[in-house]
């Protein structure tokens, strides 16, 4: 990988170092010299087998985070399971309020008094992650965003989402909107296991809305095979966030990596995190060293 052959240099820099200087000392482990600095205070992330639900690696997997975007995994949640009753359906027109059409970007810039069916919406929040959408949904099934906020709390409670504060239905900045990585994982596995009949949304990359093509930037899709999902979110205060699914080969995995300096950086170490999960081994230097990176 380009970004990573600096690194390669410094390591192979320190280990000559260490070849001339064996002589001198041996107080320290062989090994110090490969010694990973701490990740950013942002930092966090979690593997789990989706079958097993066993934990195969973490890093500050229960210290609490902004979410972001990935929020809006619960606002899909609950708008699956109004499916499921039958509150709506696909054709369900949800209209946009003032507010829901006042949020900031990304959104599908709605005006007041129009509507979008249940099917779009869910496609035009996976994909566009639209701000304007999310709080649509969430006013129609809450009565107002506020409720909806405490609606999605409950239902984390329910799913064992201990250290989960919900407070708006998109992930825009909230002081009090807080998670973990291993919250994240769990909400990933549940929207799996309770709603195989939806998740193929979370594979789609793009779709057509009033003929225009709406393209979105989960650039896990189509980068590593048998990733099939799932959410990507950002904000200034979160760093780059996102909840992949992989499912090939009879393995199953949910990686979540929170605080990435960039959409390129949290990429890399998803990738990095899949190949190591999957042989322990042969990909354990690559994943220290993306360690290294994020320093």
């Amino acid at each position: 990988m380009p970004r990573l052959f600096p690194l390669f240099q410094k390591i192979l820099a320190v280990l000559a170092l260490a070849a001339l200087t064996a002589g001198c000392s041996t107080t320290a482990p062989p090994d110090s010299v490969l010694a990973v600095p701490a990740p950013p205070q942002k930092y966090a992330a979690i593997v789990v087998d989706g079958k097993s639900g066993k934990q195969l690696f973490e890093v500050n997997s229960t210290a609490q985070r902004y979410p972001a975007s990935l929020t809006k995994m619960m606002t899909l949640y609950l708008l699956f399971e109004a499916m499921e009753t039958g509150r709506v359906t696909k054709e369900t027109q949800i209209p946009v309020s003032d507010h829901a059409a006042s949020q900031p970007p990304t959104k599908m810039r709605f005006r007041r008094g129009e509507t979008i069916d249940v099917d779009s919406a869910i496609r035009a929040i996976v994909v566009k992650s639209a701000n304007d959408v999310a709080v649509a949904v969430g006013e129609y099934l809450g009565g107002s965003e506020d409720q909806f906020a405490a609606m999605m709390t409950s239902k984390a409670r329910q799913l064992g989402m201990s250290s989960t504060t919900f407070r708006n239905a998109s992930g825009l900045p909230d002081d009090g909107q807080m998670t973990t990585a291993h919250d994240m994982a769990v909400l990933g596995m549940s929207l799996q296991r309770r709603f195989p009949q939806h998740f193929h949304y979370f594979s789609e990359s793009d779709f057509m809305f009033r003929g225009r093509l709406v393209r979105g930037h989960n650039d896990m899709l189509g980068r590593v095979r048998g990733v099939n999902g799932i959410k990507t979110g950002y904000i200034r205060a979160s760093g780059f966030n996102i909840v992949t699914s992989y499912d090939a080969d009879g393995r199953q995995l949910i990686v979540v990596v929170m605080g990435a300096d960039s959409a390129r950086q949290r990429n890399d170490h998803v990738e990095a995190l899949i190949q190591r999960s999957l042989s322990p081994t042969m990909a354990d230097t690559k994943t220290r060293l993306m360690f290294a990176e994020q320093q």
